[in-house]
């Protein structure tokens, strides 16, 4: 499973940054139910791509990040995952909805 602390564009306006506490909070549930994960960022995140809705959430004071399976390629005519990291972002998903 895959955890992007931050995404959007145009500096603060156009993004979303969880804090340390929440960060926190999910990596000591996932380390409670051993879930494998790892964190990204999306690179130069103002020549696009890498979008999502979690920055409208965050305008309403939610905590958010990103997570989903590691993809390699996403969007590309041949994407490639494993299917241990799909089995883990499953794992974790139920994690966070068991102790969350």
């Amino acid at each position: 499973m895959v955890f992007n602390k931050f995404t959007g564009a145009r500096g603060k306006s156009g993004s979303n940054d969880a804090n340390a506490e929440y960060m926190g909070q999910i990596r000591t549930i996932f380390d409670k139910e051993n879930v494998h994960f790892q964190t990204a960022e999306l690179g130069k995140v103002d020549l696009g791509g890498g979008g999502t809705i979690a920055y409208i959430l965050a305008l309403y004071g939610m905590n958010v990040i990103d997570s989903g399976v590691a993809v390699l390629n996403m969007h590309a005519p041949w994407e490639a995952t494993s299917k241990a990291d799909v089995y883990e972002a499953k794992r974790g998903y139920m994690a966070f909805l068991k102790n969350a």
